[in-house]
């Protein structure tokens, strides 16, 4: 059977044979081994680009590593100039996968890998799905993403959807208008699983709860859905997991690096650790024991064209007390740490404090689909939201309640109803923003 997902990657010059075979290779190390694998690749990326990247090297301050808990963090600002200035040496723009971040996290900016690391990351990626019974080269994908909307990119992104068997659902409108449009391809198309941004997807199942459809029932060659870029909360994943009628898998990734944790069939939030090295860090760059929450740190063991070491991707999370080296475990990803509110009292709260504690009551009735809140001053909060009608006096007082209850009394919320939240570029839904400078 001709492979043409395989055959595109190859064709575009990532050597895709030699990746699996790699790959099958690191998923072989034994776990009693696996440490000093990990310790072996993360020292041979070091030194590669102490040797052949003058801008690590200048970062770094030093020619060799003697203690890698003294390594520089790098962060998303340093890497915000001319990515010409940050390739190793014998790469250019021309030789390298090139692609920039989403701007989520405030930061944006261009990276590059070589062909060969990227190839790995395909690797990773396919391994993972497969684990759910999903072939890029035959599975059908449903598609529930932001797409460019210049003409060259539009049909950039609509051919690689052609080759990579996805049929995409721009994100941009969400009305009911157009998920019945999404609705009739489900009953005509035969779609193994869904891939996309949770919050757009949580809004398609709450239009199929309205009409009382289990998607499943009319698309019955699905599998599983994948939701992605967004966090995904328990309550939403039960919405999922009753109106799509299949398993719900989260995934936690970054296109400049590769997917870092990935939801496995036991339902655990299983950190890459074959392309990747993971750590958590307190305020002084020190790692913190496992079941201790610090800053999400990672480096790209085979990533030669662009250093990513030690890279500060901006997340808190925590680490489970069961990991091992081999088979580390995500126990909780928290938010990024930008997306924190302070308070008059001088208390930081994570921003998705303040979700979790409207969300269960302006939600309670069905009435609300999405909602954001943004931090406009110490003591101030607007939400803007999307519902059929107005938040009652009653909805208000309890949201009033409970923030006095588990944040601190004096905070002042103004509400706005909308018809559209406002997405980035991408389609992404940020469901806390501060304004603060």
């Amino acid at each position: 059977m001709f492979r043409l997902f395989d055959f595109s990657l190859q064709l575009n010059g990532f050597p895709m044979k030699e990746a699996h075979a790699a790959f099958d290779a690191i998923l072989s190390i034994p776990e009693e081994k696996y440490q000093d694998y990990i310790t072996v690749q993360r020292n041979e990326i070091v030194s590669f680009h102490m040797k052949n990247n003058s801008f690590y090297r200048e970062l770094a301050g030093k020619n060799t590593v003697e203690n890698w808990n003294d390594l520089p963090v790098l962060t998303k600002k340093d890497l915000q100039k001319p990515l010409i200035k940050r390739l190793s040496k014998g790469y250019t723009p021309k030789t390298v996968f090139v692609n920039k971040t989403s701007g989520s996290s405030g930061d944006p900016f261009v990276f590059a890998k070589d062909k060969q690391a990227h190839a790995l990351t395909w690797a990773s990626i396919i391994h993972r799905f497969g684990w759910y019974g999903i072939d890029f080269n035959t599975s059908y994908q449903a598609r529930f993403y932001g797409i460019p909307l210049d003409f060259i990119g539009y049909r950039k992104e609509r051919l690689k959807d052609f080759l990579g068997q996805r049929y995409r659902f721009p994100i941009f409108d969400l009305s009911d208008a157009f998920l019945e449009k999404v609705l009739t391809h489900f009953r005509t198309k035969k779609f193994e699983y869904i891939n996309g941004y949770t919050s757009s997807i949580v809004l398609f199942a709450k239009f199929l709860q309205t009409k009382n459809i289990v998607l499943k029932t009319i698309c019955p060659t699905l599998k599983v859905c994948m939701v992605t870029s967004e966090m995904l909360f328990d309550d939403d994943k039960i919405l999922l997991e009753t109106q799509l009628g299949i398993p719900i898998v989260n995934e936690y990734g970054a296109s400049e690096l590769d997917l870092i944790a990935f939801q496995n069939p036991n339902g655990e939030w299983q950190v890459n650790s074959e392309t990747l090295f993971m750590e958590i860090l307190d305020e002084n760059n020190q790692p913190v024991p496992n079941g201790t929450e610090g800053r999400i740190v990672i480096t790209s063991l085979y990533n030669k064209a662009h250093p990513f070491i030690r890279y500060d991707i901006g997340d808190i999370g925590i680490l489970d007390e069961k990991s091992t080296p081999k088979k580390p475990i995500l126990k909780k990803l928290i938010g990024r740490t930008n997306d924190v509110a302070l308070l008059p009292s001088g208390k930081k709260a994570p921003g998705l404090t303040f979700y979790y504690v409207t969300k269960s009551i302006i939600e309670d009735d069905g009435n609300v689909k999405e909602f954001i809140i943004r931090q406009t001053k110490i003591d101030t909060f607007e939400i803007d939201y999307v519902s059929e009608k107005e938040l009652t006096s009653e909805q208000l007082k309890k949201i009033q309640e409970a923030i006095d209850n588990y944040l601190e009394p004096g905070l002042q919320f103004s509400y706005h109803r909308k018809n559209s939240l406002l997405r980035n570029a991408r389609g992404k839904l940020k469901q806390f923003i501060s304004e603060l400078t």
